[in-house]
């Protein structure tokens, strides 16, 4: 249920959000909606949800802007990448019509079956096969994702951690993607005309919290070796999966 800005409990729910989500995502990469949103749903209309998980999104990998375009190998990116952007408006074209809260369940659920059983297997599970094709095809699905809900980095996630690359190439790939979608999906929405002034005034809350929570995300990042980096971005996804469902009883 949403409230109007202004009102102090939406405005907590806005930058706990923001905080909580800008750590995730400057610890691993992505994951700024996973965990905001489900804060975010509780105070804002969803789209304005949506948006303001791209919007800070964007802004925790501007941060990072040099050391992403110095690593990624853009080359080997370019198939999910424009697949991905393929699927951008896709996702902003869907969003209206399908049932908010059946499509948070669904993915809530998957989520929860997916790292609940990586984390048993405990590393031990590798996807072999997959090449362009799959790739392509997993950003495609990421775009869509995105652009219903800000939720790009689900699948590429996933993917990645069933390839078992190691974290700091996860990190590159997942911040070089979410960058790239999640700017397309708000330039996407802003040509629908669906950017207004309650999402530039939740963004204006939200901003402190992303840059601070981004911040202390980098620093514990760096201490972490692969093995518990894998663990992090499964709890996180598990988690994830939890708010999702919660938020939508």
């Amino acid at each position: 249920m949403s409230t109007p800005i202004g009102d102090w409990a939406t405005l907590a729910l806005i930058l706990a959000g923001a905080l909580a989500g800008g750590f995730v995502n400057g610890l691993t990469g992505f994951g700024t909606a996973l965990t905001g949103l489900p804060m975010w749903l509780q105070a804002v209309q969803p789209l304005i949800a949506a948006q303001l998980a791209s919007a800070c999104s964007v802004i925790g990998h501007l941060t990072t802007l040099p050391a992403i375009w110095r690593a990624a190998d853009w080359g080997r990116l370019a198939p999910m990448l424009i697949a991905g952007l393929i699927g951008v408006p896709l996702g902003t074209w869907v969003l209206p019509l399908i049932p908010l809260n059946a499509f948070k369940m669904a993915v809530g659920a998957v989520l929860i079956i997916y790292c609940s059983f990586m984390l048993f297997v405990a590393g031990r599970l590798r996807l072999a096969a997959g090449g362009r094709g799959a790739e392509a095809a997993v950003g495609l699905a990421g775009g869509v994702l995105g652009g219903i809900a800000g939720l790009s980095g689900v699948l590429p996630t996933v993917y990645a951690s069933l390839k078992g690359w190691p974290k700091d190439e996860r990190r590159v790939f997942f911040q070089a993607f979410n960058l790239t979608l999640l700017t397309a999906m708000l330039v996407a929405s802003a040509a629908q005309g669906l950017v207004g002034r309650d999402f530039l005034v939740a963004l204006a809350i939200a901003v402190p919290g992303t840059l601070a929570g981004s911040w202390a995300g980098v620093r514990l990042y760096h201490r972490l070796d692969d093995r518990r980096f894998d663990r992090v971005v499964l709890f996180v996804l598990l988690l994830s999966g939890l708010g999702l469902i919660w938020s939508s009883r």
